[in-house]
């Protein structure tokens, strides 16, 4: 599907400028390592809402809007953004600079998540240290009237209803090069390349167009966190695909750094339980599409 590459080509001179007047990320931050071991497997057991009887297990009741909020949920012209379903840290970048560091915004509105703009700025600082660093962000979140007004200005074409772009959640970005248009430039190859080591993942690959239903876009990139970002990137999934596995399996086990987690789909029900650690790290979003899914990271081995 069409997008920006005009308006990444049209502000090329006014971008290099700007680029050329914000200082990089100096601070030390770990970048993960370009290998790590890992393993998928499918269990017999399904995991089920019983009571857990180990002492530091505890139970999580699931509410219904539950399904419709966190960093894994589907949307596009099937699956439309429920109320309250966007992030709720959304902050607009130029009015804190300190979220801004290595790359140009393409104007002063755009707005993403709080914690996708840290996580953002660690995968740029760890670009710039290879010495790719001339990045343009040209979109952030939308509200649901931006994007009626967007799909009315520019048609079907070129943009989605309201309620059906990624974009009206919060944690996608439209990262473009200053250089040459992204599928060219080192900035596209870097982030296709490591993005998914920060949480990213480019959502709309060349050769998934049967399954997004979205032309390539090697612009767009998607926050959902890690370890999802890596086992997608490692199985060449995209989130539709990632995410009808987890229903399939009910359970995925990833190892990151002699850190294992654990991912478990629940289809949502009234009245569901799902046990999560007591005193270890979880994270609990729904799907978009009827399900929850709990990450629960374990202790080193």
């Amino acid at each position: 599907m069409k997008k920006w590459g005009i308006i990444f080509i049209l502000a090329l001179g006014v971008a290099i400028a700007i680029a050329n007047k914000i200082p990089l990320i100096h601070q030390d931050i770990d970048a993960p390592e370009e290998s790590y071991d890992s393993q998928i497997s499918q269990v017999a057991a399904v995991p089920t809402a019983r009571p857990e009887t180990m002492s530091n297990m505890q139970q999580k009741k699931i509410t219904p809007d539950q399904v419709y909020q966190g960093n894994l949920l589907l949307v596009n012209a099937e699956y439309s953004l429920q109320e309250n379903a966007e992030q709720q840290d959304i902050v607009q970048l130029s009015m804190h600079p300190d979220l801004v560091e290595g790359y140009a915004l393409f104007d002063r509105t755009i707005r993403i998540s709080k914690n996708v703009a840290y996580q953002l700025n660690k995968m740029i600082t760890a670009a710039s240290e290879d010495g790719v660093n001339h990045f343009l962000l040209s979109s952030g979140y939308r509200d649901l009237d931006e994007q009626k007004k967007l799909y009315k200005d520019m048609g079907a074409s070129y943009a989605l209803p309201a309620g059906s772009s990624e974009h009206n959640l919060g944690l996608s970005v439209d990262m473009g090069s200053t250089q040459k248009k992204m599928e060219d430039a080192p900035e596209g190859k870097w982030l296709a390349k490591h993005s998914a080591e920060y949480g990213f993942i480019l959502r709309y690959p060349k050769n998934k167009v049967d399954v997004t239903g979205i032309e390539f876009e090697p612009w767009h990139f998607r926050y959902v966190g890690l370890p999802h970002s890596l086992i997608m990137q490692k199985n060449e999934w995209v989130l539709e695909e990632y995410l009808d596995e987890l229903q399939a399996k009910k359970q995925i086990t990833f190892e990151l750094k002699g850190k294992k987690y654990q991912i478990n789909y629940y289809p949502y029900s009234r009245n569901l339980t799902v046990p999560v650690p007591k005193d270890r790290e979880y994270e609990v979003s729904g799907d978009n599409r009827g399900g929850v899914i709990v990450t629960i990271g374990q202790s080193n081995s």
